[in-house]
């Protein structure tokens, strides 16, 4: 166990079984990296939130924690301490009793705090821990709106002007707009925000590196979400995961940007991309893969057991990929069974099961479909240990079985195959094969413009020969200022033939299996990415994240 003084933050939240020795043991990990204090790296990893450290710091101090409602709060103490002080400082006073002055404080370490309201209220004054969404009400509801409350974003990325203009509007719209046009403008991949304890960290994503933007404080941040989940198409407002297109006009001409939503601690964590529209087709004709890959497909679609993998990060397109293949299968007189979503949609009128979040709940579910007598079982994701160990129990059983895995790429899809037969998840001979894809996004002709890269994104690509020139785009109105022209997807189909079945048994890792693909040129993915980045067909940016990492 790693050792907690006494009295210590961590020691109070491991004596009530808040957390654990490995919780701590992370936390110690994640303060040497970040230089962070134990709780604000407790509530960045997620292992308790804001509420926790609040309650573990008044028990530190020996304070009392308290929560906050309108009638604890007495007039005359309230005149003692100014608006301004309060909204300062996040403090509210509770009650004068002589010349005590009894205040709630989020932050009872802030002596200057208490220093200035002592000096203000010629009082002595005790402190409570409260917290600091709770004291924000408390001040708005005792001394009413400021009338200058602003909306908490700051940033070195952005001028004054465009500051205060962001700050003015407190629902949050601004603010996206203002975002929207930095990722065109900076060229980023993605732009998160991220809820982290009271705060809302900002930042961007270019080849493959994320760079901090600005920070938003937690207060306004629910209108914020709410008023981007108003602007998305299609997404429900009460589901926690869930995302959506969003259509901004930029230099009077409409940008499709996508958002995706996950529910977090501190609120939702919200990533937002350039979109190019384009979707997995209907058949696997209109894919146009190369002759060898295709007939590898159709190879994969006859199989009457075992499984075949879909690898992919977006789960939209996983399950396009697995209707390719449901639509090549004799489907005529079996029974299907679809567990999830996102599978089936296109592919036939099949019936549909609910597949659990819970490894373990998911794991279960697909063995009891094994009851309903299936031919062919189609799982949404099986990437987790045990609902992957189930979905090799059901092949064993003479299923056929098309599993997707939420991996990126061919080579960390083999190595996680690898891993599993190392620790006896799964025998290979159940395999039929392997279906990697990407999506990349081509350079729009029309505004691309010829650049150096950098010395970072050189060696990242680490090129045996360099293009006669990289390219870039900039937006233009031919592309709607998206800087691309259309979307395309590289693929890598790997049937698990003899010869590769030999391979895969006797490696200890992937180094074998690339080499395999190297010689016998099954490197589809690579290979047509390498293409097209030497065509200037695509971006460094665009090769970095959908071939390289």
């Amino acid at each position: 166990m790693s050792e907690q003084k006494k009295g210590s933050i961590g020691a109070i939240l491991s004596a009530c079984n808040i957390i654990n020795d490995d919780d701590i043991t992370a936390a110690l990990e994640e303060q040497g990296r970040t230089g962070a204090r134990f709780g604000e790296a407790l509530i960045t990893l997620g292992i308790v939130t804001q509420e926790d450290i609040d309650w573990a710091l008044s028990n530190q101090l020996d304070l009392p924690y308290i929560r906050l409602k309108a009638d604890m709060i007495d007039p005359e103490a309230i005149r003692l301490v100014p608006a301004a002080t309060a909204r300062k400082f996040n403090l509210i006073p509770l009650i004068k009793a002589g010349d005590e002055l009894n205040i709630a404080i989020s932050d009872p370490l802030n002596s200057v705090a208490i220093a200035e309201v002592e000096q203000l209220s010629g009082c002595q004054v005790n402190i409570s821990v409260a917290l600091i969404r709770e004291i924000r009400e408390m001040i708005e509801a005792c001394y009413g709106s400021s009338g200058q409350e602003m909306l908490g974003f700051d940033s070195g990325a952005f001028s004054e002007k465009a500051l205060e203009a962001i700050n003015g509007d407190l629902s949050g719209g601004k603010l996206i707009d203002y975002l929207l046009i930095f990722i065109l403008q900076n060229r980023l991949s993605s732009l998160s925000l991220q809820p982290i304890g009271e705060t809302v960290t900002v930042s961007g994503r270019r080849s493959g590196v994320s760079r901090p933007v600005g920070s938003l404080a937690c207060t306004h941040y629910p209108d914020v979400t709410s008023k981007i989940r108003k602007r998305i198409d299609g997404t429900a407002v009460g589901k926690p995961d869930s995302d959506g297109l969003l259509t901004f006009n930029y230099r009077s001409h409409p940008v499709i940007f996508q958002v995706a939503l996950l529910a977090g601690y501190g609120g939702e964590f919200i990533t937002i991309r350039p979109h190019v529209s384009a979707g997995v087709p209907n058949s696997l004709a209109a894919l146009h893969l190369p002759t060898g890959q295709e007939a590898a497909f159709i190879q994969l679609s006859r199989m009457q057991q075992g499984i075949t993998f879909f690898a992919s990060r977006n789960l939209h397109e996983r399950g396009r990929f697995m209707d390719l293949m449901l639509n090549e299968i004799d489907t005529a007189g079996k029974n299907v069974i679809i567990l999830g979503d996102g599978p089936g949609k296109t592919a036939g009128n099949f019936p549909r099961v609910v597949l659990p979040r819970d490894e373990g709940e998911r794991a279960a579910t697909i063995m009891s479909a094994l009851d309903h007598a299936p031919d062919i079982v189609v799982i949404e994701d099986a990437t987790g240990a045990m609902p992957f160990s189930a979905t090799c129990r059901a092949a064993m059983r003479g299923k056929l079985i098309l599993a997707g895995l939420d991996i990126h790429g061919t080579l960390n899809a083999l190595r996680h195959l690898l891993l599993y037969q190392q620790q006896n998840y799964f025998l290979p001979v159940f395999v039929n094969g392997l279906v990697s894809f990407n999506g990349i996004q081509l350079l729009c002709p029309e505004c691309r413009t010829s650049y150096r890269p950098s010395s970072g994104e050189l060696a990242a690509m680490n090129l045996a020969e360099l293009p006669v020139e990289f390219f870039r785009t900039t937006g233009c109105d031919a592309c709607g200022h998206s800087g691309f022209s259309s979307r395309k997807f590289l693929v890598d189909v790997l049937p698990f033939n003899d010869e590769f079945m030999r391979i895969f048994e006797r490696s200890n890792d992937v180094a074998a299996l690339e080499k395999h693909l190297v010689t016998s040129g099954c490197q589809g993915l690579a290979k047509e990415g390498l293409r097209l980045l030497m065509a200037g067909e695509v971006s460094p940016e665009e090769y970095i994240s959908s071939v390289v990492l």
